[in-house]
């Protein structure tokens, strides 16, 4: 079942790796299929050197398993809630990238301080709040999507395709795995940007006029960067 999407699967897994975003099993990527509304997600605790695409494991759009004999990734309920809430997207992926995750440990957003940051997220990256006691002792993974989405009420999640959960680490999505990998590659880039230009002295974000050229000329309806090739 979904032996293609497996794949795709296993390729996002793994490019968290290449792209130094992971350490030991830090992290996970999922990709849910458009016909079936399946979602395909890493398993649990297995060591991403020793990761097939037949151990991916396959969940029905509530979660629960329809294949795979493996245990599915403990955050695959935030993936879940993700999924079901925020309609377009197609991938979603959690790290505990260094430098992001200082910013969540921080309980900061992060600010729009160049261009770099304007060519994938429009606008601050926010920080979610802080989940209560109560949220964390029961049903944590699925709180953890909930508190995700409740941010999301006054925001866009398509032109701001990630976040900071509170004292825990990034999520980012996209329209498919790859995308959200390329997210959460930008997200902890500038991350990393961001702690350096504060260091060196500067806390104003770019202009907005700055930030709207940068994000429309790639995302807007008259985007014109980049081009179709072989």
């Amino acid at each position: 079942m979904l032996e293609l999407l497996k794949e795709k699967v296993l390729v996002a897994n793994l490019d968290l790796v290449r792209h130094n975003l992971v350490v030991f099993t830090w992290g996970n990527a999922s990709e849910r299929d458009r016909e079936t509304g399946y979602i395909v997600i890493k398993p649990s605790g297995i060591p991403y050197d020793q990761m097939k695409a037949e151990h991916m494991v396959v969940l029905d759009a509530n979660g629960k398993s329809v294949e795979g004999e493996l245990k599915p990734s403990s955050d695959a309920p935030t993936h879940v809630e993700l999924y079901r809430q925020f309609k377009e997207i197609g991938g979603v992926v959690h790290t505990h990238s260094e430098w992001a995750t200082s910013w969540a440990q921080a309980g900061k957003n992060i600010p729009a301080y160049g261009t770099t940051h304007a060519d994938y997220f429009y606008g601050e990256i926010p920080c979610a709040r802080a989940l209560t006691r109560e949220e964390v002792e029961t049903d944590y993974e699925v709180n953890t999507g909930r508190v995700i989405v409740e941010i999301f009420e006054s925001l866009d999640y398509m032109s701001l395709p990630g976040v900071l959960v509170h004292g825990h680490a990034p999520f980012t999505w996209g329209k498919d795995g790859k995308d959200a990998v390329d997210h959460a590659v930008v997200i902890e880039e500038v991350a990393k940007m961001a702690f350096r230009t504060e260091v060196l002295g500067n806390r104003i974000p770019i202009e907005q006029f700055l930030l709207d050229k940068h994000y429309l000329r790639k995302h807007g309806k008259d985007a014109y960067y980049g081009q179709q090739y072989d």
